[in-house]
């Protein structure tokens, strides 16, 4: 359960914001649609109330007594038989009002003066003529400040059968619904459909709601963007590089030190890890289709990092990937320096050795009186020791590199193990940068060799030493058992950390050789002759120490 601590009062939770804006939107949709089901019921009742009004208007119209009587009015002047003929017309009004859902009807002159209507009151108002006054028409009308439904017929006046001049007008209005009228006269179905939206909107944003919750474990919006924001600093503030991977292979977050470290460009989220540009044992590290070892050693530019990955979940199940990776150049420089001082104290050692068992050679032919042996014996050791050396110097100018084979000669032949300078090998003097890092790599180099082949019938390890135009050009070669092809890139991965006794100089060789040709704009390779081939080429300065 994640928690966020504030001094301010804590903000409604996402899931409840989410809750009320739904229920917000629900509502807002229900009253749309009852504004829309009361528009569609005012819509229906205008247009079947306008057809049933014409009908009426065009009954009483057509009525014959309605046009007789207009049409004696009309030919008498204005007077009490005028007006008795027009009172005759009250019971038709009467019994078509009855007969009818019209509120009201009128009969008035053609220019509209009331004649005779259902209301008395109106007799002698003059009402409105929309339109042609022989045409009929049926539309909406203000009639003291309230709405009604009305239509218009005209009376024509009866000649011999056919239909004559304008007598009058007949008027029928229908009273228009007012909003609650409307809503109750459709309540059952508003109400079903409103009640049915209203409980799929509640339930859907209650189940919403809680899935919202459930994500986000109950935190308020501003509390989200709080953590978010933490996260982002706290990420982009560590100097350990960090890296997550999906489970698609796509990079889904990468802070600052990973940019660095990887040498990624500025915005990576997002891409596939294979496509990054970083060699096959670096992607497989990040993806995780390597074992997922602890402290994995890859060199990536001219750096050593040290990889951990861990499977990242979510609920039970997996979403990825989360590599954290350091910088341990430093620290293998240091090694490095730490592996030459092992490797002239073994060369001491060796020497001391050798120094001993000679030493009590001579000292027992001394007590044996065997002068004459003795001095043979001196004179042999010193010719082989002038004689090995001449042979290394006299092909090797460089004194560090030359006193580093001969050395390296001694420490095999304490091992049983045979170590021989080709006949070829030509080596200039070299400025002190190019002839430490060309000790560093040839030392290690010919350690792993004797390693290689230590404890073997006729054991013995070559060395090769050439130099080009602008490359050093050195091949150490064994007779053990060599590199499988599969294994040829991992050793130059994760070597050094096979091996327990890295302190004790073991298991950093050839991440180092590779680190330092990686930095110098070199090259090393590994194939197979008698037994395993390293060939480096190394960039060096043109210009060159004096012997």
């Amino acid at each position: 359960m994640v928690t966020v601590t504030s001094g301010r009062r804590r903000d409604p939770s996402l899931a409840a914001q989410v809750l009320v804006l739904q229920l917000v939107v629900v509502v807002g949709v229900l009253a749309l649609v009852a504004v829309i089901s009361l528009r569609q019921s005012g819509a229906t009742f205008r247009a079947q109330s306008g057809s049933q009004m014409r009908g009426v208007a065009e009954y009483v119209a057509d009525t014959f007594q309605v046009r007789t009587k207009l049409e004696e009015a009309s030919g008498r002047a204005t007077g009490t038989s005028a007006r008795d003929t027009i009172n005759e017309l009250a019971p038709t009004l009467d019994a078509a009002l009855t007969t009818s859902a019209a509120d009201e009807i009128d009969i008035a002159t053609p220019d509209g003066e009331v004649l005779v209507s259902s209301d008395p009151l109106r007799v002698g108002e003059r009402i409105a003529v929309e339109g042609r006054a022989g045409a009929q028409w049926s539309g909406l009308r203000e009639v003291d400040g309230a709405t009604v439904v009305a239509a218009r017929a005209p009376v024509l006046s009866d000649e011999d059968g056919q239909e004559g001049d304008l007598v009058g007008l007949v008027l029928v209005e229908q009273d228009y619904p007012s909003v609650w009228e409307r809503l109750t006269s459709s309540a059952a179905n508003l109400a079903l459909f409103l009640g049915l939206g209203a409980l799929l909107g509640v339930l859907g944003t209650y189940v919403v709601s809680r899935v919202v919750k459930r994500r986000t474990h109950g935190l308020g919006a501003s509390e989200i963007a709080r953590l978010a924001d933490h996260r982002e600093a706290l990420l982009h503030s560590i100097r350990e590089g960090v890296l997550a991977v999906g489970t698609d292979g796509r990079v889904t977050m990468v802070n600052d030190a990973a940019l660095d470290l990887l040498a990624l460009p500025a915005d990576p989220v997002g891409q596939p890890v294979a496509g990054l540009g970083l060699a096959d044992q670096v992607v497989a590290l990040l993806d995780g289709s390597a074992p997922a070892d602890e402290d994995a050693v890859a060199v990536v530019a001219d750096r050593v990092l040290v990889f951990n990955r861990r499977t990242a979940s979510s609920g039970g199940s997996r979403i990825g990937t989360v590599t954290t990776m350091r910088d341990r150049t430093e620290l293998v420089s240091l090694q490095s320096q730490l592996s030459s001082n092992l490797s002239i104290s073994d060369t001491l050692r060796a020497q001391t050795h050798e120094f001993s068992n000679q030493l009590h050679t001579i000292s027992g032919l001394v007590q044996l009186g065997e002068y004459d042996e003795v001095r043979s014996l001196v004179g042999t050791l010193t010719r082989r020791r002038a004689e090995s050396e001449d042979f290394v110097t006299s092909r090797i100018d460089d004194l560090a590199v030359a006193a580093l084979v001969l050395a390296k000669a001694s420490v095999a032949a304490e091992r049983g193990v045979r170590l021989e300078l080709t006949e070829d090998s030509a080596l200039p003097p070299l400025v002190a940068l190019d002839s430490a890092d060309l000790t560093t790599v040839l030392g290690n180099l010919v350690d792993n060799a004797i390693d290689a082949c230590s404890g073997r019938a006729g054991a013995e390890v070559t060395v090769a030493l050439q130099s080009g135009t602008s490359f050093l050009h050195v091949e150490v070669g064994d007779n053990g058992p060599g590199v499988p092809e599969e294994l040829r890139g991992a050793i130059f991965v994760r070597g050094w950390s096979t091996k327990p006794d890295v302190l004790g100089g073991r298991g950093i060789g050839l991440p180092l050789v590779q680190l330092i040709c990686a930095q110098r704009g070199g090259s090393i390779e590994v194939h197979q002759r008698d037994g395993a081939v390293f060939s480096v080429r190394l960039p060096y300065s043109a210009t060159r120490r004096v012997p």
